[in-house]
C-alpha cells in the first residue's frame, strides 16, 4: 500500500536506498554517463546510465531503485521546469485547448490503429493490444489490465521496449536537426535567491503533490510541482531557479530508472516482442508527426517542440529531453499530463463500448 504512494516516507524505501541492488544502480551507471559524455552522446547522463542499466538487468543482475529516490529526483524536475512558468505563459494558454483536442485526435487514432495491427500479425489479444498500442501511462494502465485479465507481461514487455526506443534515438534526432544550442542551461549563473523561497516552494509542492495523489491525477509529482511553482511564480509569492548542474544527477537517476524497469525480464522476452513493438512505436511517431505538424498550423511553436509534446514516451523522461534542448518543457509537460489523462479515459471507454457490443 505504501508503495504506491507518490511520496513513500515508510521503512521498506529508506532500507531500499542502503540495499545492494541499488548499489549495483550506482555503480554501473556513473561510469556509462561518463563513457557517454565522452564520445559526446546527447543526453549522456540520462542515455548512457539507461543503457548500461537495462543492459545489466536484462543479463539477470537484481537492480532496484528506490521509489523514495525516484520521487526526490521527479519533484527536482518538477521544480526545474515549473520554474519555467510566468505570466507570459497565459497568453498563449487559449491556444492550448487546440493543441490538446489535437491530442485526443491521436490518441483515438492511435490506440484503434496500433491494437488493430497487434491483434492481427502479433497475435495480442483484444484487450491486451488495446493497453499494448496506447501511448503512454504504463502505470495506470497496468492496473487497468489486471482488471481486465489481460497479458501484463506483453503490456509491460511492449511499453519499455518502445519507451528505450523513442528515449534513445529522440536525442540524436533533435540533436541533428535542431538548431538552437543546447544545455543553455549550463551556462546561467543564477544568485542573489531567497533560499526561503525555495522552502516554501518545497512545502507547497509537497502539498500539492498529496492532494493529487490523493485525487489519483497521474504524474501526481510533476503536476503538484508545476502547479506550486507557477501559482507562486505568478503571484510572486516566491520564485526560485534550481543550479543547473543539479540536472545531470537528475538524468543518471531518472535514466536508471527506466533500466530497472526490466527486472525480472529476459533478453528473451524482448526478442520476442521486439519486432512487432518496434514496428506499433513506428506507427506511433508517425501518426504523432502528423498530430505536429497540424498543431503547427493553430500555434506557432518550435516544430521539435511539438514533436516531443505528441511523443509516445514517458512524460518524465520526454520532460528531460525537452529541458535538455531548452524546448518549453514547461508545454511539453503540459501536454503529456493531458495525454495521460485522455488514454486513462479512453482506454476503460472503448473497453466498455467492446463489451458491450459482444454477445453475451
Amino acid at each position: 500500500m505504501h508503495n504506491n504512494q507518490a511520496i513513500p516516507f515508510n521503512k521498506e524505501n529508506f532500507k531500499q536506498i542502503l540495499s545492494k541492488q541499488f548499489a549495483w544502480v550506482i555503480v554501473v551507471s556513473v561510469p556509462g554517463a561518463l563513457i557517454a559524455e565522452y564520445f559526446n552522446v546527447p543526453l549522456a547522463w540520462f542515455l548512457g546510465p539507461m543503457l548500461v542499466t537495462s543492459i545489466v538487468t536484462l543479463s539477470g543482475v537484481k537492480t532496484k531503485m528506490p521509489k523514495l529516490v525516484l520521487s526526490t529526483i521527479l519533484i527536482i524536475l518538477g521544480l526545474y521546469i515549473g520554474s519555467y512558468i510566468d505570466k507570459t505563459l497565459f497568453s498563449q494558454i487559449h491556444q492550448w485547448i487546440w493543441t490538446s483536442l489535437i491530442m485526443l485526435g491521436y490518441i483515438i487514432v492511435s490506440v484503434i490503429l496500433v491494437s488493430k495491427y497487434l491483434q492481427k500479425f502479433s497475435g495480442y489479444g483484444e484487450k491486451t493490444s488495446i493497453f499494448s498500442a496506447a501511448p503512454g501511462a504504463l502505470g495506470p494502465l497496468l492496473i487497468l489490465a489486471e482488471d481486465e485479465k489481460s497479458d501484463l507481461s506483453r503490456v509491460a514487455t511492449s511499453h519499455l521496449i518502445r519507451l528505450i526506443i523513442i528515449i534513445t534515438i529522440f536525442p540524436f534526432i533533435v540533436h541533428s536537426l535542431n538548431n538552437s544550442e543546447n544545455v543553455k542551461l549550463v551556462e546561467e549563473i543564477i544568485i542573489e535567491q531567497n533560499i526561503y523561497d525555495l522552502f516554501i516552494l518545497i512545502v507547497l509542492s509537497i502539498i500539492f503533490i498529496l492532494i493529487f495523489d490523493k485525487l489519483k491525477i497521474p504524474a501526481a509529482l510533476l503536476a503538484g510541482t508545476l502547479v506550486a511553482s507557477g501559482f507562486l511564480q505568478i503571484s510572486e509569492i516566491a520564485s526560485y531557479k534550481l543550479p543547473p548542474n543539479i540536472i545531470n544527477y537528475c538524468l543518471l537517476i531518472l535514466g536508471s530508472s527506466v533500466g530497472c524497469r526490466f527486472a525480472d525480464k529476459t533478453f528473451n522476452d524482448i526478442a520476442k516482442n521486439a519486432l512487432h513493438s518496434f514496428i506499433a512505436t513506428f506507427l506511433l511517431v508517425i501518426l504523432g508527426l502528423i498530430a505536429a505538424f497540424i498543431a503547427g498550423l493553430v500555434i506557432d511553436k518550435n516544430f521539435y517542440t511539438l514533436l516531443l509534446s505528441y511523443c509516445p514516451g514517458g512524460i518524465y523522461e520526454v520532460a528531460v529531453i525537452a529541458i535538455f534542448f531548452d524546448l518549453d518543457p514547461e508545454f511539453v509537460s503540459f501536454h503529456h499530463i493531458i495525454r495521460l489523462l485522455m488514454i486513462l479515459f479512453f482506454v476503460p471507454l472503448l473497453l466498455k463500448i467492446i463489451s458491450k457490443k459482444k454477445p453475451s
